[in-house]
C-alpha cells in the first residue's frame, strides 16, 4: 500500500492547524444530544479544559447566541488550575440557545509576558518593541479600537515607547483586538434551553376546584376564584388543578376507590371523557370555558400562574373512542384494554395507542395531544403537570415538548414520574422543565444529605430541576401519618428551603394524615369525593408555610438550589445547611430538627471561614423567624430545638461590610 500524496497533504493541513485542545466541556449533556438548562438573567457557569503544546500564553472564550440569530456574543474565559477555564454567561430571553468554546494562542499575551521579563532584567528590548510595532500594524480593528491602534502606533515612535507598549491600556486594547494564532473551536456547538425564573424557582399549591363550593355543594371555577386570596396569602405563585375535564360514568369509582359508585359519586377526575367532551373540554359542573378564562384572569391579577394536570387517560366514554378507534390499545378479542399497574387495575380508564403495529408513531394521535397542549396555552395556561409521563414513550415527550416550546418557549412541563432514577433523569433531558423527586421518602439526615448532594453536585444539576412536593392526592407518606404536627412543619421547611421548586397538596397545612390502613394513601381521598375543609381549624401550620415562602422571596440565596451547602451540627437528628448567593453575599443558615418526637440540644459550627474570618471572630446574625438581631462570638454555638414549639431555626449571617 502506498500513500496518496494529495490526501496526505490535506490531512497535514487539517490536523496541523489544530494545535489547541478543548475538552471536558460543562455543561454538555450526553455529548450535546440534549440541552443543558439555564434561566433568563441567571449566570450559567461554563467550563472546559483548554491547553496547547509549548509555553505560550493561551486564551479562550465562550460564544453564545439564541438559535436563529446570526451574531455571537463573546465572553472571555478565565484560567483556573490545571488548564481548567471558566466563564459565566447570561441569557436575556427564554428559548433555545447555543454556545461554543473558542481557544487560541495569545500572540500579544505571550509577547508581553516575555518582554516584561526582559525589562525586569534590564535587558535591551528594542527588537521586542519593533515586534510590537509590526504586530499592532497588522492588527485589524473597527471603530474606537481602530482609532486607538492608530494612536498607539504613533506613540510607539516616541522615547516613551516601552512605557506605552507595556501599559494596562495597551494590554486591554490588544486583549480585545490582538492576533489569535491557531484559533479553533470545540468540536460542536452545545445546546442550552433557557427558561423564565419560575421554571427554576416556584412554589406550587394544589387544590381540587370541585371542592371549593359550600358544604355539600360541587365547586366551580367561579367559587375557586374565592380561594385565590388564600393561596396568595400563603405565599404560593403557582396554583395547580387536577384534571378539570368531563368525567366518564362507565365504571366510575366510588368513595375510597370502590368499584361500585353511587348516583351521587363524583368519580375520579383522571377518568377523562364523556358525552360532554374530552381533553379540551371542561367538566360541566365546574362551569364553562368562559368561567375558566375568568379564573385564569383573576389568578393573573394575584400574580398566580395556573397549572393544569395533563393526564393522558381516557374514560371508556371518551369521544375519541368512537371518532378514532385506532388510537386505543385493544386485546385480541377487540375490546379496549383497561389501564393496569399490576396488581392494580384502573377500570375507569383505558390506554391510548402511541405506536402502530409496524412500529411507527401514531402520528395523528401525537398531533392531537400537541394541539391539546396548545389549546390550553391559548387559554392562558403555560404550566403543565404531566401525570405518569414515564409510562409513555420518550420520543413522544421530546417531540411534544419541542413543538409546544416552539410556540410558547415559556411553557413549563413538570414530570410526575416517581420511578427509577435513570428514567426520571431521561425525562428531564428530553425537555421536562421540572421533575417530581424522591424527597417524599427521604427522611433522616444521611438520606437527605446523600440525595441533595446528588441533585446539586452531580451532572444532573445541569438539566434536572426537582420539585419537592411534600404530599400529593396519591401519596400520604408514612412519615406524615405518624409524626404529627411537628413532622408537617419540618417537612414543609425542608422542602421549601432545600429545593428551588416545592409544593403541597391542600390539607397538608391542616396536617391531614388519616391513611387507608397499611397504605400510603389518604382515607376518604379527595380523588373520589368532595372535601370541604375548615382552613382555620386548630393545629394548622399556615404560619410556617407563610414564613418559609416569605424567606424564599426575600433572600436572594434561596433562588438557585445548586448553591446548597451542608454545615456541621453535632446531632444526627438535626440537619444543618446553608444557602449562599455569591453575587449579593446573602447567606442563610438553617437548623431543622427532623426527629418529631423529642427535643435536641446540640452544638453547631458557624462557617466563619467562608466570610474570611478566623474561628474566634464575631458575626452579626438576623433571626429570620423572630426578626431580631444579635451577634455570635466564635465558631461554636449551642442551640435548643423542640418539636412542640419550634423545630427549626433560620438565620441570616451578615458579613462585614454587607448592606443591612
Amino acid at each position: 500500500m502506498t500513500l496518496d500524496p494529495q490526501a496526505s497533504r490535506s490531512s497535514l493541513q487539517s490536523l496541523g492547524a489544530s494545535r489547541m485542545v478543548i475538552e471536558a466541556v460543562k455543561p454538555e449533556i450526553d455529548a450535546g444530544r440534549f440541552a443543558a438548562k439555564a434561566v433568563v438573567g441567571w449566570p450559567l457557569e461554563i467550563s472546559a479544559d483548554v491547553f496547547g503544546d509549548g509555553h505560550e500564553v493561551f486564551a479562550a472564550a465562550v460564544l453564545t447566541r439564541a438559535d436563529g440569530q446570526a451574531e455571537w456574543t463573546e465572553t472571555r474565559m478565565q484560567a483556573l488550575k490545571n488548564d481548567r477555564w471558566q466563564a459565566e454567561v447570561t441569557f436575556d430571553a427564554p428559548g433555545p440557545h447555543t454556545f461554543m468554546i473558542a481557544a487560541w494562542r495569545d500572540v500579544w499575551g505571550t509577547w508581553r509576558r516575555d518582554a516584561a521579563k526582559k525589562i525586569a532584567a534590564g535587558q535591551d528590548v528594542s527588537v521586542e518593541i519593533e515586534e510590537a510595532r509590526l504586530m499592532i500594524a497588522d492588527t485589524p480593528a473597527q471603530g474606537a479600537d481602530a482609532k486607538a491602534l492608530t494612536a498607539l502606533a504613533k506613540a510607539l515612535k516616541s522615547k516613551t515607547a516601552v512605557d506605552v507598549v507595556m501599559s494596562e491600556e495597551t494590554d486591554a486594547l490588544m486583549h480585545r483586538a490582538g492576533p489569535r494564532a491557531n484559533a479553533c473551536t470545540y468540536d460542536h456547538k452545545v445546546p442550552v434551553w433557557v427558561d423564565h425564573e419560575r421554571a427554576a424557582f416556584s412554589a406550587w399549591y394544589e387544590l381540587f376546584p370541585r371542592s371549593t363550593g359550600a358544604e355539600g355543594k360541587h365547586g366551580t371555577f367561579r367559587t375557586t376564584i374565592d380561594r385565590l386570596p388564600y393561596v396568595k396569602d400563603l405565599g404560593f405563585d403557582v396554583l395547580y388543578f387536577p384534571p378539570i375535564h368531563p368525567i366518564g360514568s362507565t365504571n366510575r369509582k366510588g368513595k375510597n376507590n370502590t368499584l361500585a359508585a353511587g348516583s351521587d359519586d363524583v368519580g375520579s377526575p383522571y377518568a377523562i371523557g364523556s358525552d360532554e367532551g374530552g381533553n379540551s373540554a371542561v367538566h360541566p359542573e365546574l362551569g364553562t370555558l368562559d368561567d375558566f378564562d375568568a379564573l385564569v384572569a383573576a389568578a393573573t391579577d394575584y400574580n398566580l400562574e395556573i397549572a393544569m394536570d395533563i393526564a393522558l387517560n381516557a374514560s371508556p366514554d371518551h369521544p375519541w373512542i368512537a371518532e378514532h378507534p385506532d388510537w386505543f390499545d385493544r386485546r385480541p378479542d377487540g375490546t379496549i384494554k383497561y389501564a393496569e399497574n399490576p396488581p392494580k387495575k384502573y377500570e375507569d380508564i383505558v390506554n391510548f395507542r402511541y405506536y402502530l403495529d409496524d412500529g411507527t408513531p401514531n402520528a395523528p394521535f401525537w398531533e392531537a395531544i400537541r394541539d391539546m397542549f396548545l389549546f390550553w396555552a391559548g387559554h392562558g395556561v403555560l404550566c403543565f403537570r404531566v401525570d405518569n409521563p414515564h409510562t409513555k414513550p420518550f420520543p413522544f415527550w421530546e417531540w411534544i415538548i419541542a413543538e409546544v416550546h416552539a410556540v410558547h418557549p415559556g411553557a413549563i412541563f413538570l414530570a410526575e414520574a416517581f420511578t427509577r432514577p435513570k428514567v426520571m433523569k431521561r425525562l428531564a433531558k428530553v425537555g421536562f422543565n421540572q421533575s417530581y423527586s424522591y424527597y417524599t421518602w427521604r427522611n433522616d439526615k444521611a438520606e437527605l444529605t446523600e440525595y441533595l448532594t446528588e441533585l446539586t453536585n452531580e451532572d444532573c444539576r445541569h438539566y434536572m430541576r426537582p420539585n419537592f412536593f411534600v404530599n400529593t392526592p396519591d401519596i400520604n407518606p408514612v412519615f406524615l401519618q405518624t409524626s404529627g404536627r411537628p413532622g408537617f412543619r419540618t417537612r414543609a421547611i425542608l422542602a421549601a428551603s432545600l429545593a428551588g421548586n416545592w409544593g403541597l397538596y391542600s390539607g397538608f397545612e391542616l396536617c391531614e394524615a388519616a391513611p387507608l390502613p397499611g397504605r400510603e394513601e389518604y382515607l376518604d381521598s379527595e380523588k373520589y369525593e368532595l372535601r370541604h375543609r375548615d382552613y382555620d381549624a386548630p393545629g394548622h401550620i399556615k404560619d410556617d408555610v407563610r414564613l418559609i415562602n416569605r424567606v424564599r422571596r426575600e433572600q436572594p440565596a434561596m433562588r438557585d438550589f445548586t448553591n446548597l451547602q451542608f454545615e456541621v451540627a453535632n446531632d444526627n437528628r438535626v440537619l444543618a445547611y446553608a444557602r449562599h448567593d455569591a453575587e449579593t453575599g446573602n447567606f442563610v443558615l438553617f437548623h431543622v430538627l427532623i426527629d418529631p418526637y423529642a427535643p435536641a440540644e446540640f452544638t453547631f459550627e458557624i462557617p466563619l471561614w467562608k466570610f474570611g474570618l478566623d474561628d474566634n471572630a464575631s458575626i452579626e446574625v438576623e433571626d429570620l423567624v423572630k426578626g431580631n438581631r444579635f451577634t455570635w462570638h466564635g465558631k461554636y454555638q449551642t442551640l435548643h430545638l423542640d418539636p412542640e414549639s419550634r423545630p427549626y431555626a433560620i438565620w441570616r449571617l451578615i458579613a462585614p461590610g454587607e448592606p443591612r
